[in-house]
């Protein structure tokens, strides 16, 4: 499955806004992934927050995977499947995929779990910066 021309015009920019709000968390280093350099990681030392992906094994999605809990994960899943999903390889460990390819992406909800998924890996004094 390859990308739609909406979902190119579009995945620069919202890859940008990812990176924003996951910069703004303290200690959260940004890195390429992939044989293309086409995915991101997010991480607080050697700890994964989350990654960006960008056609993932051609499954032609762009969307964020983010450290969550398997409650949070069904819960999300449930209430809306056309945004959120189980991810491959980390799902069974709770952690929660978004689509950002999406016509409207609710950057606040991805923000919120981009922040919970920080509170449960961060040191405890850089947890205590971020208010949920």
């Amino acid at each position: 499955m390859s990308l739609s021309a909406q979902q190119l015009a579009t995945a620069d920019q919202r890859r940008k806004q990812l990176i924003r709000i996951c910069e703004s968390l303290p200690q959260v280093t940004v890195a390429p992934l992939g044989h293309d350099r086409e995915h991101l990681v997010f991480q607080i030392g050697k700890k994964k927050l989350a990654y960006y992906q960008f056609d993932h094994h051609g499954d032609g999605m762009i969307s964020l995977v983010c450290k969550s809990n398997l409650s949070e994960q069904r819960r999300f899943v449930q209430s809306d499947p056309e945004s959120f999903f189980v991810p491959a390889y980390v799902g069974s460990r709770g952690w929660i995929g978004m689509c950002l390819d999406l016509d409207e992406v609710d950057w606040d909800t991805a923000t919120e779990l981009l922040r919970r998924g920080y509170q449960e890996i961060a040191p405890r004094k850089l947890a205590m910066l971020i208010d949920l």
